[in-house]
């Protein structure tokens, strides 16, 4: 059996930095989550079309436990009612966090894989973080699911290096950071960030918002 290479960034692990130096940032930044919803370049949506009466962000991280615990709790009761439902059109947004490369590079699998497959890695990756975080080299884990999306390991090496697709995903936490996100997972509903993530809390305020 081959070896597996080691996990190569490229100047994918450049762009890592600089991505984090605008984590850093957000302790001089001051929150500013303006009013009402605006559609981003960039985004990952489902449910109801662009222009909902409710959109419902949520920024989170690949690599965040909380994000994790969320995905398996919460999520399949929030899908089923209000994405499978088109009630509400829900927007997944990339925040790296630590791990920042590991964090990035499944980002951008996701995005080479497709709109169609995008969200089903996205869970997988999430679902996968005991085996990232076990032991298993990231690189074997990721591939793993890039593979289970139809890449080949060529595709792989040339999506985790890419660095067109690396300065977009930097533009894109930075606008995190400016829209006021501070931690992940990170829910607004029309503009306002909700602090509880709860499907309780959330529906409160989703449920508000279609009745206006």
């Amino acid at each position: 059996m081959r070896a597996s290479k080691p996990f190569k960034f490229g100047s994918m692990s450049r762009r890592a930095a600089i991505t984090g130096a605008a984590l850093a940032a957000m302790a001089t930044l001051s929150a500013c989550s303006g009013g009402g919803f605006q559609d981003a370049e960039g985004d990952m949506g489902l449910g109801a079309p662009k222009g909902a009466k409710v959109t419902v962000v949520e920024y989170a991280s690949v690599t965040c436990s909380h994000c994790a615990a969320w995905q398996e709790e919460v999520w399949p009761q929030f899908k089923a009612k209000y994405v499978d439902t088109n009630k509400v059109r829900y927007v997944f947004r990339e925040f790296p966090t630590a791990p920042l490369p590991v964090a990035a590079a499944g980002f951008l699998v996701a995005r080479c894989a497709g709109d169609d497959k995008y969200f089903d890695v996205i869970h997988e990756i999430m679902a996968s973080q005991a085996e990232i975080f076990g032991g298993t080299p990231p690189r074997t884990t990721l591939l793993r699911i890039a593979q289970g999306a139809g890449l080949s390991e060529a595709q792989f090496e040339a999506c985790v290096t890419d660095t067109k697709a690396a300065e977009a995903l930097d533009k894109r936490v930075k606008a995190g950071i400016d829209a006021g996100v501070d931690g992940t997972p990170s829910f607004f509903v029309n503009g306002e960030k909700v602090a509880d993530p709860s499907l309780a809390s959330l529906s409160a305020k989703i449920d508000a918002a279609l009745a206006k």
